[in-house]
């Protein structure tokens, strides 16, 4: 009965700080500490939330395993986990250190609970745990998605709604974000994600890993006209993506033209790129009229088109959707580089908006290896 009352008592406490709390919590100074293991990247970031809302980034130290994995030509799970391992809690430190705090002066921990390897994951999750846990503080699980889909508000101060093109090494989606917490699924890809195939072109040619950046630096120098690369799902009805048969196509190019030289892998990669381009604008295009229709919006009405994810570096397709964006009445908006790729400081920010809601993770919170933001 003792128990019974306790728990009823922390309910009642709960549920008043979740109807009331909260909203004052608005016009409160937020620091949160913010982990990300869901991948080959250990990060851990400290960002404050101002009491007018923006943000700042007092901290954003990442880990990267591109030499443990380069050899393997991508990620190799179990040895990504084990690095984690290793490097979170030097991250922690060094995070806190650089923010000049200490843990009494958080206000909040948030972690990456999914979506990504689980081994990775887990590592991630239960140090935040562990950090909520010995230090008093409210958590939140937050999903690696959603950290990128709102990547735009910490960098730009960009509020709902806006169009989200997601482009990495594990997805290619477009969303229609609606508010924080609410998502809509316009597009995605059907097969392998654009970052995958940019991984695997690479990796074809020899270029090295992770393969984004020397297909770009390859494609400066070639003709994308050499080539006659197809576009696929170019011109359908829906938003979805496919990119298995461009790379496939890739693959048969090179082989016709055995042996490779270097001035023929500067036009293979101009041709895929150009090729990569046409298709997310040709997309993205799409989903800008779905949007619209969406939100009953007028053609003039303007509103932003956020780039997120570690291809969103690429200056080529952020050219291209520039221009589409000026003709659809869009401002495109890409954070910076090293808000693109995966870092601790996004999952702080999504982990604040989260809070914010009253929306706090119990320590059971599982990893997820599969999580979709829409859901």
């Amino acid at each position: 009965m003792v128990a019974f009352i306790i728990k009823a008592s922390h309910i009642c406490i709960y549920i008043a700080f979740r109807s009331s709390g909260f909203n004052q919590l608005s016009h409160k100074e937020i620091i949160c500490l913010g982990l990300e293991s869901s991948c080959d990247d250990t990060a851990a970031a400290i960002v404050k939330r101002h009491a007018d809302g923006s943000a700042e980034i007092l901290a954003n130290i990442i880990h990267t395993q591109t030499d443990v994995h380069a050899p393997f030509g991508g990620v190799v799970p179990e040895l990504a986990a084990r690095a984690h391992i290793e490097y979170m809690d030097r991250m922690v430190k060094q995070a806190l250190t650089t923010a000049a705090l200490g843990y009494d002066d958080l206000d909040l921990v948030a972690a990456t609970s999914g979506p990504g390897l689980l081994g990775g994951l887990i590592v991630g999750l239960m140090s935040g745990k562990a950090i909520s846990l010995a230090h008093d503080l409210p958590f939140v699980a937050v999903n690696h998605l959603e950290g990128h889909a709102l990547t735009a508000g910490l960098s730009d101060g960009i509020k709902p709604p806006y169009l989200l093109l997601l482009i990495s090494g594990g997805h290619t989606q477009i969303l229609q974000v609606n508010a924080v917490g609410n998502y809509q699924l316009l597009g995605t890809t059907i097969d392998d994600a654009i970052g995958e195939a940019f991984d695997k072109v690479a990796k074809l040619l020899g270029l090295g890993y992770p393969g984004g950046p020397f297909v770009e630096a390859y494609a400066t120098k070639g003709d994308a006209t050499r080539f006659k690369l197809p576009r696929p799902m170019k011109g359908r009805d829906n938003c979805d993506f496919s990119f298995s048969g461009l790379k496939t196509a890739v693959l048969h190019a090179a082989k016709a033209i055995e042996p490779v030289n270097e001035q023929d892998k500067y036009d293979i990669c101009a041709a895929f790129q150009a090729a990569a381009a046409d298709v997310l604008a040709d997309r993205v295009g799409r989903a800008m009229l779905k949007f619209r229709q969406n939100l009953a919006a007028a053609d003039d009405q303007n509103f932003p088109l956020i780039i997120a994810g570690g291809v969103a570096s690429n200056k080529a397709i952020a050219q291209k959707l520039d221009i589409l964006a000026q003709n659809h009445n869009f401002k495109l908006i890409v954070p910076p580089a090293k808000l693109c790729t995966d870092n601790g400081a996004m999952i702080a920010w999504a982990g604040i908006e989260q809070y914010l809601l009253g929306n706090i993770s119990d320590l059971t919170a599982p990893p997820r290896a599969r999580w979709p933001l829409y859901e």
